[in-house]
């Protein structure tokens, strides 16, 4: 029991040095609250809107003074607000194979659309 209470007391003075930990339900909701109107939810990804200079999707659309993301238009690979999340694995992973299934499809003829 010593041990286990040396290593607690251990995690406890590392929580209190590292910076930007949540300790308890209530941090997390009033993080939550601040970031409500910064995340978006997409299918594919999260998108944290914070900084809409910063966005991919308002400059490929033309519309860079976009208050919102156009998340449908979301170029994820490459935007900096996007995320990914272990949730978001199963379309890609779905996707992939997809496109796999696609292309084996392809015929001798169509060589320039099986290398694109």
């Amino acid at each position: 029991m010593d041990f286990f209470q040396s290593v607690d007391g251990q995690l406890d003075d590392a929580l209190q040095t590292a910076p930007n930990v949540i300790t308890n339900d209530q941090q997390v909701r009033g993080m939550l609250t601040k970031r409500a109107k910064t995340l978006h939810l997409g299918t594919a990804n999260y998108c944290w809107f914070a900084d809409p200079a910063k966005a991919l999707c308002p400059k490929l659309a033309g519309t860079p003074t976009a208050d919102q993301p156009l998340i449908g238009m979301c170029d994820s690979a490459r935007c900096p607000r996007a995320t990914h999340h272990p949730r978001h694995r199963p379309l890609w992973e779905k996707t992939v194979e997809q496109n796999k299934v696609f292309v084996g499809m392809l015929g001798r003829r169509q060589r320039a659309e099986r290398a694109r």
